[in-house]
């Protein structure tokens, strides 16, 4: 069973559950400043689960795109991905424990047919210090679906120092069964969300002995040991708790959030522990030993090779679908290190140079475009940028062999320096400087070059250290109102420059806000002038702010614009628009998730800091309000 037909029937299932099916959000996130990427299926959702309505009801199920760059370095074992899908399903104060429980183990076992032998779970373990219960409703749940399959489910208490003791159900402590957008119990901020969670494990059997052959052959084995034998292939989050500032109090209004790696279950599906192993990935494994004249598994060297070059083109294919490119800033950073570092791999394994990134991404694009349009869409430009990178990094490449060999005619050695230096100026890899020293019988000192590296890297990735950690938006008060203002400054462009103008993109902190938008040239200083003040024409007028719930074939035949009109695909289907009004003549129309201000009055003075180029053909503005 593949990830389609996986994908497909979880949709299908909890759609049968009264779920309403919507679309994945792009990978780079909307009005979210404290990640660069869309890094979690959840990620979306943080406006509906801090209250905002969704459009399409209380009950949700999705298949979420998701890139993970701190995982990069991990990508060479046999599960870890940096692009990866996650399955989700989601109540807004509507079902909880009692009903999602039962309905992820239906799913897994009889939609599926995963063994439910094979199925450990982990749970809550409870909080003394905050007064919050060991969470035994959810491990009593478990325990009643196991049993009335025949299945004897103990539950442990202590697996961490004494291991798995026959156990079925395992508590742990909020590092591993907690969720909030702050992190653990202790470093939860006053008035945050939160609440316990509820994973579940596949087993791929002791018999395999992947515990004795890892790392932590010498610590007890248990469902969260990483020694590969149990894969998480899901997880519930039940949002039950607000921190106060004595302690925690239960929410009136309860959400669930339920998680699931596509990747990984269809791994337990097939009951095999190397997710490269899926059939998404057979025809480009086909094409590189083609390309290299060596099989998957010769070593585990190739192994890993193998497993880079296919994470990377699939990742850098899917965020160059959505509007990333190559570049040293931000999210192009991400992209050009995957092609950078897949081209060094294919290199390594001798494959023909020149094409293999694109050649790959083809037969990824074949696959993904009937569940991902926009994959299918941007074919041309996705094999363009794929292209160029390769052919620019080759060119680096030949750049840093040449200086490579002064500084070896003259010196006879490669100091640490001399190796950060060719990767600062040349973008020369470290593993090739190595690779060509140890060819001349020199030693390069590697931990020299890494602390000039860890230096490099606090200057240049500044930012993009933000990993998402609960996949937080801001919802300040301050950010209400840049978000809204927004919507005016949309608008305002498209009375100035034209009606080609369309939103691309933006990103909102309580201090300022970015946003990307299409336009050929540099504005003029009288274009951001008009700008500027046709806003603050509108917002001295205190206009009045709408919102509408209406079909998507209304919004459009109303004139609404927006970054997402073009994803709601469902004849029918309801959207959010919101309306700002001069008396009863629409001033902004444009379909919208939220938040916003009650006022336009409130906004302040809108200042426009900086208009420059983002990317080809597209614009960036940074504004404030005071």
């Amino acid at each position: 069973m593949d990830i389609k037909e996986i994908r497909k029937r979880y949709l299908d299932f909890f759609k049968g559950k009264e779920h309403a099916i919507v679309p994945s959000s792009a990978l780079i996130p909307e009005n979210d400043p404290t990640t660069l990427f869309t890094s979690a299926g959840m990620q979306p959702m943080i406006p509906y689960l801090l209250g905002e309505e969704h459009p399409k009801g209380t009950r949700i199920v999705d298949s979420q795109k998701c890139f993970r760059a701190k995982d990069i370095e991990e990508v060479a074992d046999n599960r870890h991905f940096t692009f990866f899908e996650m399955l989700g399903n989601w109540s807004f104060g509507d079902y909880f424990k009692e009903e999602q429980i039962p309905w992820v183990f239906e799913f897994l076992t009889s939609e599926l047919g995963l063994d439910p032998k094979r199925l450990y779970i982990s749970a809550f373990r409870g909080n003394e210090k905050y007064k919050i219960e060991k969470d035994e409703q959810v491990a009593k749940i478990w325990k009643r679906l196991f049993e009335e399959k025949g299945i004897e489910s103990k539950i442990v208490d202590d697996s961490e120092s004494n291991g798995m003791q026959g156990g079925k159900i395992f508590y742990y402590d909020d590092e591993k069964n907690w969720w909030s957008r702050g992190g653990n119990l202790a470093s939860m901020p006053e008035g945050e969300i939160g609440g316990p969670d509820s994973e579940i494990f596949w087993d791929f059997g002791k018999e395999r002995g992947l515990h004795d052959k890892s790392k932590f052959k010498d610590k007890p084995c248990h469902i969260n040991c990483d020694c590969g034998r149990f894969v998480e292939i899901g997880n519930s989050v039940f949002i039950q708790y607000a921190k106060e500032l004595d302690g925690f109090k239960s929410l009136q209004n309860k959400n669930v959030d339920f998680g699931g790696g596509l990747e990984r279950i269809a791994m337990a599906v097939n009951d095999d522990p190397d997710a490269f192993h899926l059939a998404i990935f057979s025809e480009a494994i086909a094409l590189i030993e083609t390309g290299s004249g060596k099989k998957y598994h010769d070593s585990t060297e190739v192994e890993q090779a193998f497993r880079i070059i296919l994470d990377h083109i699939r990742a850098a294919t899917f965020l160059i679908a959505d509007g990333v490119v190559p570049s040293n800033k931000d999210q192009g950073y991400f992209v050009r290190r995957l092609v950078r570092r897949a081209v060094r791999y294919a290199r390594q394994l001798k494959i023909e140079e020149g094409t293999v990134s694109s050649q790959l991404s083809k037969l990824f694009i074949s696959y993904y475009k009937e569940a991902f349009p926009e994959i299918g869409k941007n074919e041309g430009q996705i094999l363009k940028e794929l292209e160029k990178e390769e052919q620019k990094f080759l060119k680096t490449i030949a750049k840093g062999e040449k200086e490579f060999e002064k500084i070896t005619t003259k010196s006879g050695k490669v100091s640490g320096d001399d190796a950060f230096k060719l990767y600062a100026t040349y973008g020369f890899p470290l593993e090739l400087t190595i690779e060509m020293a140890q060819e001349k019988g020199i030693e390069i000192n590697e931990e020299s070059f890494k602390a000039e590296f860890e230096k490099h890297q606090d200057v240049s990735r500044a930012g993009a250290d933000k990993k998402f950690s609960g996949g937080l938006a801001d919802n300040s008060e301050q950010s209400k109102k840049l978000h809204t203002a927004t919507h005016l400054l949309h608008q305002a462009l498209r009375n100035v420059l034209g009606s080609h103008v369309e939103q691309r993109g933006s990103n909102i902190t309580p201090e300022r806000l970015r946003f990307d938008f299409t336009h050929p040239e540099r504005m003029t200083e009288e274009e951001k002038k008009e700008v500027v003040e046709m806003i603050n024409g509108w917002i001295q007028k205190d206009l009045v702010l709408e919102m509408e719930m209406m079909t998507v074939e209304q919004a459009k035949e109303q004139g609404a614009i927006g970054l997402f009109v073009e994803k709601y695909k469902t004849v029918g289907e309801q959207v959010k628009v919101y309306k700002i009004l001069d008396d009863k003549k629409i001033v902004s129309c444009e379909v919208c998730g939220g938040p916003h201000v009650d006022r336009i009055g409130s906004l302040g003075t809108f200042t426009l800091n900086k208009e420059k180029s983002a990317s080809s053909g597209i614009r960036r503005i940074k504004a404030t309000l005071i």
